[in-house]
């Protein structure tokens, strides 16, 4: 993969992108050439909040209110050798290394965010059971058509910079293919890295990286559009808040729980096939679209999507239209009793094709949650397969939301515990 931006006229953005999925050190020196004159700030470890998951307060926010993630991401999926519990001496090589980015790195989009999270599988070493409340239960499909492969790994350590260079120097440190990163020595994860898997998301960054299986050669993706589909997302107003999906009691309160699933996109009928209003349609709801609620990639929404006021109308709008919207779907699971959004969505997009070298536009879709089957519910309800009953112009994958583009290839569960257990942690930690 070459990386002068010269040489095939890629931006400086697409280069670091670039750079990061290759995670080598030709990449990573690539990402020293062009990551600009500014430093990257250190951290103090005194200054890190004690959720792991404390990331709005530390990231960027457009005009209105809505989180911006890190523009850069990477998923380090960690298995321990053998089946017995973690030793005292892994806990403490895992607290160096963790420690250590805290000193590396300062706590933000300009530095490096990071969360280390636990699978059922990994409390499964121990003879202890997780406390009663904490719902960890094994991954699961979770619709008639789908059959993913489970991610059982023991822990993901997920990292995310805006600054490309910081997350390579982390990530190859933490790998053991550097000693140090931003001036700091970083030890080795005392774990085999079984899978590492990168992605993308902001303004500009899908449509650099389109030319990848599953999107249409044409180019469709919108230069403004923070993903693949064309679409903002994450309106502040249709996602829980950090505080919403924190445990509130318990050895694990200030942590919560996280599902990560990997989506392939086949967008080939979504760019060539649908119109703007149709895709508007599915995306959001029929009520969107004959109310021209969204412009262009649906930035005038402003904090809000407005699917609220539309879920109601999802039978009927089957009727009417032969067809319903995916965030239609999703809503009617995704609010308390109280109308609290339930979901915390951090998404990003990626090429990568896990176990080859092929470009495959994919999703990676962690969700907090208190509850797993919280994420489970709402699921289900996207699946939209009691509206197949409704009329036949609605088949379980065809004008029902955005099935027919999106397959789902991967999901793991884990629970991210509070910043002071997140060493290799036991079920019932003092």
């Amino acid at each position: 993969m070459p990386l002068d931006g010269n040489a095939d006229g890629r931006s400086r953005r697409s280069i670091l992108k670039a750079a990061v999925a290759l995670g080598s050190a030709s990449a990573l020196s690539a990402c020293l050439d062009r990551g600009g004159d500014e430093p990257v700030p250190t951290g103090d470890p005194a200054a890190k909040p004690a959720r792991q998951h404390a990331w709005r307060e530390y990231v960027r926010h457009d005009d209105h209110g809505n989180t911006q993630l890190p523009s850069h991401q990477i998923l380090l999926y960690l298995t321990l050798d053998g089946d017995a519990p973690p030793s005292a001496d892994d806990r403490d090589a895992l607290a160096a290394s963790l420690d250590a980015l805290d000193r590396a790195y300062a706590w933000s989009h300009e530095g490096l965010l990071h969360s280390i999270a636990y699978s059922p599988a990994y409390f499964d070493r121990f003879d202890a059971s997780l406390p009663d409340g904490i719902d960890l239960p094994e991954p699961t499909a979770l619709s008639p058509f789908e059959s993913p492969t489970f991610d059982r790994q023991d822990a993901v350590l997920h990292l995310a910079s805006d600054r490309a260079d910081a997350l390579l120097e982390a990530d190859r440190a933490l790998r053991g293919e550097r000693d140090d990163a931003n001036g700091v020595s970083i030890p080795t994860l005392p774990t085999t890295v079984d899978s590492r898997r990168t992605g993308f998301v902001g303004a500009g960054l899908p449509a650099k990286h389109q030319d990848a299986a599953g999107i249409p050669d044409s180019k469709p993706v919108p230069e403004a559009s923070p993903l693949f589909m064309g679409f903002a997302a994450g309106f502040r107003g249709n996602q829980a808040t950090e505080d919403y999906v924190t445990l509130q009691s318990g050895p694990f309160a200030g942590g919560t729980t996280k599902v990560i699933a990997n989506l392939r996109q086949r967008l080939a009928d979504w760019y060539e096939e649908q119109s703007h209003e149709e895709q508007v349609m599915e995306m959001f709801s029929p009520g969107h679209a004959e109310e021209g609620l969204v412009e262009g990639i649906g930035a005038n929404l402003g904090a809000d999507s407005k699917i609220d006021q539309f879920v109601d109308a999802l039978e009927s709008d089957a009727r009417e239209y032969g067809r319903v919207g995916h965030a239609q779907k999703a809503a009617r699971a995704n609010r308390d009793d109280d109308g609290n959004v339930r979901l915390l969505r951090r998404h990003f997009e990626s090429t990568d094709d896990i176990g080859s070298d092929q470009k495959v536009a994919s999703l990676h879709f962690p969700s907090l949650q208190r509850r797993i089957t919280t994420f489970e519910a709402v699921r289900r309800a996207m699946n939209g397969t009691d509206l197949t009953e409704v009329t036949p112009a609605i088949r379980q994958r065809v004008n029902n939301g955005i099935l027919e583009y999106i397959f789902v290839r991967r999901r793991g569960y884990f629970l991210v515990p509070p910043r002071r257990h997140r060493a290799f942690p036991t079920p019932r930690p003092a």
